[in-house]
Protein backbone atom coordinates (compact mmCIF):
# COMPACT_ATOMS: atom_id res chain seq x y z
CA UNK A 1 0.00 0.00 0.00
CA UNK A 2 1.64 3.26 -0.97
CA UNK A 3 1.46 5.42 1.96
CA UNK A 4 3.89 8.30 0.58
CA UNK A 5 2.43 11.45 -1.23
CA UNK A 6 4.48 14.05 -2.90
CA UNK A 7 2.53 17.01 -1.62
CA UNK A 8 -0.71 18.70 0.32
CA UNK A 9 -2.26 18.87 -2.86
CA UNK A 10 -1.82 15.23 -3.89
CA UNK A 11 -2.46 13.72 -0.76
CA UNK A 12 -5.86 15.73 -0.30
CA UNK A 13 -6.79 15.42 -4.03
CA UNK A 14 -10.27 12.92 -3.13
CA UNK A 15 -11.46 15.47 -0.40
CA UNK A 16 -14.85 16.55 -2.04
CA UNK A 17 -17.64 18.88 -1.25
CA UNK A 18 -19.49 18.10 1.90
CA UNK A 19 -16.64 15.97 3.86
CA UNK A 20 -16.57 15.75 7.11
CA UNK A 21 -13.07 16.21 8.35
CA UNK A 22 -11.30 15.87 11.75
CA UNK A 23 -8.00 18.39 12.20
CA UNK A 24 -5.54 18.24 14.77
CA UNK A 25 -3.76 20.95 16.96
CA UNK A 26 -4.94 23.18 19.23
CA UNK A 27 -5.64 26.77 18.40
CA UNK A 28 -2.45 27.17 15.86
CA UNK A 29 -0.21 25.13 17.27
CA UNK A 30 0.11 21.76 15.77
CA UNK A 31 -2.24 22.26 12.97
CA UNK A 32 -1.89 20.39 9.62
CA UNK A 33 -0.66 24.21 7.51
CA UNK A 34 -0.05 22.77 3.94
CA UNK A 35 -3.32 20.43 3.90
CA UNK A 36 -5.71 23.30 4.79
CA UNK A 37 -3.98 25.46 2.31
CA UNK A 38 -4.18 22.54 -0.25
CA UNK A 39 -8.33 22.78 0.57
CA UNK A 40 -8.13 26.15 0.38
CA UNK A 41 -6.46 26.12 -3.05
CA UNK A 42 -8.87 23.79 -3.97
CA UNK A 43 -12.02 25.69 -3.00
CA UNK A 44 -14.68 22.61 -2.28
CA UNK A 45 -17.27 23.90 0.03
CA UNK A 46 -19.80 23.16 2.31
CA UNK A 47 -17.61 21.21 4.64
CA UNK A 48 -18.10 20.16 8.46
CA UNK A 49 -14.95 20.35 10.66
CA UNK A 50 -14.18 18.84 13.74
CA UNK A 51 -11.06 20.33 15.75
CA UNK A 52 -10.74 21.77 19.34
CA UNK A 53 -11.19 25.20 17.75
CA UNK A 54 -11.00 27.52 14.31
CA UNK A 55 -7.63 29.54 15.68
CA UNK A 56 -7.00 32.93 13.81
CA UNK A 57 -9.12 34.47 11.40
CA UNK A 58 -6.00 34.96 8.55
CA UNK A 59 -4.41 31.73 9.60
CA UNK A 60 -5.33 27.44 9.16
CA UNK A 61 -8.76 26.49 9.94
CA UNK A 62 -9.44 30.22 9.89
CA UNK A 63 -8.39 30.37 6.45
CA UNK A 64 -11.76 27.96 5.36
CA UNK A 65 -13.97 29.99 7.34
CA UNK A 66 -12.73 33.33 5.61
CA UNK A 67 -13.69 31.65 2.01
CA UNK A 68 -16.83 30.25 3.48
CA UNK A 69 -16.00 26.75 3.10
CA UNK A 70 -17.59 25.62 6.06
CA UNK A 71 -21.12 24.21 6.78
CA UNK A 72 -20.45 23.33 10.14
CA UNK A 73 -17.66 23.72 13.27
CA UNK A 74 -17.84 20.85 15.59
CA UNK A 75 -15.33 22.79 18.37
CA UNK A 76 -14.70 23.19 22.09
CA UNK A 77 -14.27 27.28 21.86
CA UNK A 78 -14.73 30.23 19.67
CA UNK A 79 -11.10 31.66 20.81
CA UNK A 80 -9.63 34.75 18.73
CA UNK A 81 -11.46 33.91 15.45
CA UNK A 82 -13.88 37.25 14.86
CA UNK A 83 -15.21 35.93 11.91
CA UNK A 84 -15.93 32.79 13.65
CA UNK A 85 -17.80 34.34 15.96
CA UNK A 86 -18.95 36.66 13.38
CA UNK A 87 -20.53 34.21 11.07
CA UNK A 88 -22.07 32.31 14.18
CA UNK A 89 -23.85 35.05 15.53
CA UNK A 90 -25.47 36.21 11.89
CA UNK A 91 -26.48 32.37 11.19
CA UNK A 92 -24.24 31.80 8.03
CA UNK A 93 -22.44 28.51 9.76
CA UNK A 94 -24.00 25.19 11.83
CA UNK A 95 -21.70 25.82 15.23
CA UNK A 96 -21.91 22.73 17.66
CA UNK A 97 -19.73 24.33 21.03
CA UNK A 98 -19.01 21.21 23.07
CA UNK A 99 -16.78 20.74 26.12
CA UNK A 100 -13.39 20.01 25.54
CA UNK A 101 -12.97 17.09 27.59
CA UNK A 102 -16.33 15.19 25.76
CA UNK A 103 -15.13 16.82 22.17
CA UNK A 104 -11.23 14.58 23.06
CA UNK A 105 -13.25 11.47 24.59
CA UNK A 106 -15.71 11.39 21.63
CA UNK A 107 -12.52 11.04 19.35
CA UNK A 108 -11.09 8.40 21.33
CA UNK A 109 -14.42 6.48 21.07
CA UNK A 110 -14.18 7.08 17.19
CA UNK A 111 -10.54 6.21 17.23
CA UNK A 112 -11.70 3.25 19.52
CA UNK A 113 -14.28 1.79 17.55
CA UNK A 114 -16.77 2.60 20.00
CA UNK A 115 -20.47 3.94 18.94
CA UNK A 116 -20.68 5.82 22.22
CA UNK A 117 -19.60 7.61 25.71
CA UNK A 118 -21.12 8.42 28.85
CA UNK A 119 -19.68 11.74 30.33
CA UNK A 120 -20.74 13.53 33.34
CA UNK A 121 -19.73 17.04 31.54
CA UNK A 122 -22.95 19.11 30.57
CA UNK A 123 -25.19 17.86 32.89
CA UNK A 124 -28.02 20.26 34.02
CA UNK A 125 -27.16 22.83 31.51
CA UNK A 126 -27.81 23.72 27.42
CA UNK A 127 -25.26 20.96 26.49
CA UNK A 128 -27.67 18.18 27.97
CA UNK A 129 -30.90 19.52 26.01
CA UNK A 130 -32.66 16.50 23.56
CA UNK A 131 -30.04 14.32 24.70
CA UNK A 132 -30.39 10.62 26.54
CA UNK A 133 -29.01 10.66 29.79
CA UNK A 134 -28.47 7.51 32.26
CA UNK A 135 -27.91 6.86 36.01
CA UNK A 136 -24.54 5.43 37.26
CA UNK A 137 -24.30 4.92 40.90
CA UNK A 138 -26.03 7.43 42.02
CA UNK A 139 -24.41 10.07 38.99
CA UNK A 140 -26.23 11.24 35.94
CA UNK A 141 -24.45 11.05 32.44
CA UNK A 142 -25.21 11.88 28.99
CA UNK A 143 -24.73 9.76 25.98
CA UNK A 144 -22.69 11.48 23.28
CA UNK A 145 -22.11 9.60 20.20
CA UNK A 146 -18.55 8.86 18.50
CA UNK A 147 -18.09 11.27 15.33
CA UNK A 148 -18.30 9.82 11.73
CA UNK A 149 -14.94 11.54 9.84
CA UNK A 150 -14.28 10.96 6.25
CA UNK A 151 -10.86 11.92 6.87
CA UNK A 152 -8.26 13.16 9.43
CA UNK A 153 -5.59 15.24 8.86
CA UNK A 154 -2.80 15.70 11.26
CA UNK A 155 0.97 17.53 11.55
CA UNK A 156 3.50 15.77 12.95
CA UNK A 157 6.99 16.87 13.66
CA UNK A 158 9.10 13.13 12.67
CA UNK A 159 7.07 10.44 10.35
CA UNK A 160 8.60 7.03 8.19
CA UNK A 161 7.20 5.92 5.02
CA UNK A 162 5.38 3.57 7.02
CA UNK A 163 3.30 6.10 8.42
CA UNK A 164 4.63 5.89 12.34
CA UNK A 165 4.37 9.47 14.07
CA UNK A 166 6.53 11.49 16.97
CA UNK A 167 4.66 14.75 17.58
CA UNK A 168 6.94 17.30 19.51
CA UNK A 169 5.98 18.87 22.71
CA UNK A 170 2.35 20.70 22.99
CA UNK A 171 1.83 20.34 19.30
CA UNK A 172 0.82 16.56 19.92
CA UNK A 173 -2.31 18.01 21.77
CA UNK A 174 -5.36 16.62 19.61
CA UNK A 175 -3.17 14.63 17.06
CA UNK A 176 -2.57 11.56 18.21
CA UNK A 177 -6.71 11.28 19.17
CA UNK A 178 -7.74 12.31 15.51
CA UNK A 179 -4.34 10.01 13.84
CA UNK A 180 -6.90 6.87 15.26
CA UNK A 181 -9.96 8.28 14.17
CA UNK A 182 -9.58 8.94 10.55
CA UNK A 183 -11.40 6.59 8.00
CA UNK A 184 -8.46 7.96 6.14
CA UNK A 185 -5.53 9.36 8.21
CA UNK A 186 -3.81 12.04 5.96
CA UNK A 187 -0.28 13.49 7.95
CA UNK A 188 1.48 15.88 6.67
CA UNK A 189 5.55 15.95 8.70
CA UNK A 190 8.39 18.09 8.88
CA UNK A 191 10.66 15.35 8.43
CA UNK A 192 10.55 12.15 6.42
CA UNK A 193 12.80 9.44 7.22
CA UNK A 194 12.58 5.89 6.01
CA UNK A 195 11.26 3.20 7.94
CA UNK A 196 13.00 1.70 10.98
CA UNK A 197 15.02 5.38 11.42
CA UNK A 198 12.51 6.11 14.12
CA UNK A 199 13.37 5.09 17.47
CA UNK A 200 10.16 2.49 18.51
CA UNK A 201 10.61 3.96 21.86
CA UNK A 202 9.37 7.54 20.76
CA UNK A 203 6.36 6.60 18.52
CA UNK A 204 3.45 8.05 19.13
CA UNK A 205 0.97 7.68 16.81
CA UNK A 206 2.01 3.81 14.75
CA UNK A 207 2.05 3.77 11.10
CA UNK A 208 -1.43 1.96 11.27
CA UNK A 209 -3.43 4.79 12.04
CA UNK A 210 -1.95 6.56 9.15
CA UNK A 211 -3.05 6.03 4.95
CA UNK A 212 -1.41 8.64 3.49
CA UNK A 213 2.32 10.87 4.00
CA UNK A 214 3.69 13.59 3.17
CA UNK A 215 7.06 15.95 3.87
CA UNK A 216 5.14 19.55 4.60
CA UNK A 217 7.09 22.52 3.97
CA UNK A 218 7.24 26.07 4.40
CA UNK A 219 5.64 25.80 7.90
CA UNK A 220 4.50 29.33 9.77
CA UNK A 221 4.19 27.89 13.08
CA UNK A 222 2.18 30.91 14.21
CA UNK A 223 1.12 31.94 18.20
CA UNK A 224 -2.15 33.09 18.94
CA UNK A 225 -1.38 35.29 21.43
CA UNK A 226 1.97 36.67 22.62
CA UNK A 227 2.44 37.55 25.85
CA UNK A 228 5.87 39.55 27.31
CA UNK A 229 6.60 41.02 30.19
CA UNK A 230 8.22 44.69 30.78
CA UNK A 231 11.73 44.29 31.71
CA UNK A 232 12.60 45.86 34.69
CA UNK A 233 14.73 49.08 34.68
Amino acid sequence: MKKVYKNADEAIADISDGSTLMLGGFGVCGIPENCISALVKKGITNLTCISNNAGIDDFGIGLLLKKKQLKKMIASYIGENAEFERQLLHGELEVDLIPQGTLATRCLATGYGMPAIFTPAGVGTEVAEGKESRVFNGKEYLLEYAFEPDFALVKAWKGDTAGNLIYKETARNFNPLMAMAGKITIAEVEELVEAGELDPNQIHTPGIYVHRIFKGSFYEKRIEQRTVRQLAD
